[in-house]
């Protein structure tokens, strides 16, 4: 339970980075441009500024609690949910599986580098509580972490704080 922090009666949920997946979906990419074909109708293919990343639920029955990030620099991130469950053959990402609303934190470039993260509250809300619900009949769910406007990846760290309901 390393990745799940408790404090008192919270869990808090870090986004790891699954590079395996990440480095699938480049391929993908690479390949379809080295054979000169184009993506399949409705393939989303991962930009050159995203990463996979995904939670693993150690508990299903969760109430969400509020998002923790914090970002070295300035920059805009958008955190995207994916409602495919990834199969063993690595199905291609589809863009009707990306959830709404996407998650968007940032710090702008003349903001002091110790101000807040400024986001859109109720997208943020509404996300984490759909992460809940997804939670119920998942043991883990995929993310598309993107990072524009000067942020960077390895300056990133995301996580979700949650109630459980037991």
């Amino acid at each position: 339970m390393d990745e799940a922090k408790s404090l008192s009666n919270t869990m808090v949920l870090a986004f790891k980075e699954d590079t395996a997946l990440t480095e699938m979906m480049r391929m993908r990419v690479s390949s379809l441009q080295r054979s000169g074909q184009k993506r399949q109708e409705g393939e989303r293919l991962l930009l050159p500024h995203e990463w996979v990343y995904r939670l693993d639920f150690s508990s299903q029955e969760l109430t969400f609690s509020r998002w923790r990030f914090s970002l070295s620099g300035h920059g805009r991130v958008t955190v995207t949910g994916i409602s495919q469950l990834w199969t063993p053959d690595l199905t291609h990402l589809m863009t009707r599986q990306l959830l709404e609303p996407i998650g968007t934190f940032w710090r702008n470039q003349d903001d002091p580098e110790d101000s807040k993260l400024k986001y859109l509250e109720a997208d943020m809300q509404e996300f984490g509580e759909r992460i809940a619900e997804l939670a119920k009949v998942r043991k883990v769910m995929y993310f598309l972490i993107a990072c524009k406007d000067g942020a960077e990846a390895a300056n990133l760290r995301c996580s979700v704080e949650f109630t459980p309901q037991k």
